[in-house]
């Protein structure tokens, strides 16, 4: 023998403890650059459902027009279905020939900061849009 634990087989039993701790370091590795990742990409999930209930809600407001004898319009006249039940949302216009505004606040609070700063439709956790 050559200095090394054989088995019955003459094969060695188990790992070293190097073995081990250069395993445990490589996934201690991997999760410090894997959970970071994960977590910001969940956040920006929360940009995304408000701005996706947004054009929902601008879609909605498109077939509600396209009746020609409908000239006002109301949150009541508008379908959400598609919109999350948390969803808290607004529609404001002072001349709807003219514009609508559409505001969804995210209610959830975890977008990004950054992500909101990056896009003008952005102010304090609420995802304004204009049709």
């Amino acid at each position: 023998m050559n200095g090394t634990r054989a088995g019955v087989n003459g094969h060695k039993n188990g790992f070293t403890l190097i073995e081990l701790m250069i395993v445990i370091a490589i996934i201690g590795i991997l999760a410090a650059i894997a959970i970071p990742n994960f977590i910001s990409y969940r956040n920006k999930a929360f940009c995304s459902r408000a701005e996706t209930d947004a054009n929902t809600i601008s879609d909605a407001i498109s077939d509600y027009f396209s009746v020609p004898t409908r000239t006002n319009i109301t949150i009541s006249d508008i379908s959400t279905n598609g919109i999350t039940n948390k969803t808290k949302w607004g529609l404001s216009t002072t001349d709807p020939d003219q514009s609508i505004t559409i505001t969804v606040m995210d209610e959830s609070g975890r977008c990004p900061a950054p992500y909101q700063n990056a896009d003008p439709h952005w102010n304090s956790n609420v995802y304004t849009r204009r049709m």
